[in-house]
């Protein structure tokens, strides 16, 4: 049985797990585990008392669990309907389920993003390609790892690409069209946020292509099959970016009106000087030799968020709603 201080953790993907679960022993906060595939849902059950955290990745579906997304977004929706506090709740899942969502409130807070189309059909993928001028990206809307992301010269390319057999258009078959920028450097930034705290931020490496996972459980031989092929090493380093940067303040603006409590926000700074923001990741994972070099350990700072959260609503776990 659970009690109001009770942080429940809803999942797809265990290997992410051990990180947070030892930020939340060192917090000294009980857990109960929930696996998020298959289940069913009563909208006048009560749920169990305590505060939830949202661990659902987008990229469950290469795992086996191509329900877990819709399954979450509905518990996310029957949890807050009965008043409870959810880390990541809705608001913030629908963004972590839709890069084109990202781009749109990326801009609405004068944040500079790629251009970005979102298509249904290859018909109508390739005639978006046409508008764009030089070279371009293609992506899942519903993504993560950055798996799927394929960089193209020309329409004609994209066009084999897409008559090919093994031509994947995601779990939802949106797929975005996105200007290609070419980075300044061979790195891509990611700012890693909990709360109204900026923790650090890293440089990927990007030489190796788009997988970019930053997470321990990442750093293994692409070999294996259910987590990501990012191989460690040199590809990570910490970013001399600090938290009074004007972008940053831009971010924590944004996570602080829409919803989210946790993020890690990737963007690429171009040859002139200019920033563009194009990933929003709410399920986000932490390098632990990175958080070692800069002192921070993020997990545990996602515990510390909690601990604040149920001492904030009086252990209740009772939803607290963002600020508008």
């Amino acid at each position: 049985m659970s009690d109001s201080r009770t942080v429940h953790i809803l999942f797809e993907n265990e290997a992410w797990l051990p990180p947070l679960l030892e930020g939340l022993e060192a917090e000294g906060l009980s857990h109960q585990l929930h696996h998020v595939h298959h289940g069913s849902l009563e909208a006048t059950e009560v749920p169990e008392p305590g505060i939830y955290l949202n661990r659902m990745s987008p990229s469950s579906h290469t795992r086996g669990h191509l329900e877990s997304v819709d399954l979450m977004s509905e518990t996310l929706a029957w949890l807050e309907g009965h008043g409870r506090r959810v880390i990541n709740g809705s608001r913030a899942f629908a963004l972590e389920v839709s890069k084109f969502r990202q781009d749109m409130v990326l801009q609405r807070y004068g944040i500079r993003t790629p251009r970005t189309v979102m298509t249904v059909g290859t018909d109508q993928l390739l005639a978006a390609a046409r508008t764009f001028e030089g070279r371009f990206i293609t992506k899942h809307n519903q993504g993560g790892k950055g798996l799927g992301i394929q960089l193209f010269d020309s329409v004609e390319q994209l066009e084999d690409h897409v008559n090919e057999p093994g031509y994947d258009a995601g779990p939802k078959g949106q797929m975005l069209i996105q200007q290609y920028i070419e980075p300044a450097e061979s790195f891509i930034t990611r700012v890693e946020l909990v709360g109204d705290r900026f923790l650090f931020a890293m440089q990927s490496a990007t030489s190796g292509g788009f997988e970019l996972c930053p997470a321990d459980a990442c750093q293994i031989p692409p070999a294996a099959p259910d987590v990501c092929p990012a191989d460690g090493g040199a590809k990570f380093q910490v970013s001399p970016l600090t938290a009074d940067d004007s972008l940053v303040q831009s971010y924590l603006r944004l996570m602080k009106h829409e919803g989210l409590d946790l993020a890690g926000i990737e963007f690429v700074e171009d040859a002139e000087g200019n920033r563009y923001t194009y990933d929003i990741n709410g399920t986000t994972n932490y390098n632990s030799a990175l958080g070692r070099e800069v002192g921070v350990d993020g997990m545990l700072e996602v515990a510390r968020l909690i601990t604040r959260e149920l001492k904030s609503s009086g252990s209740t776990g009772a939803m607290r709603r963002a600020a508008i």
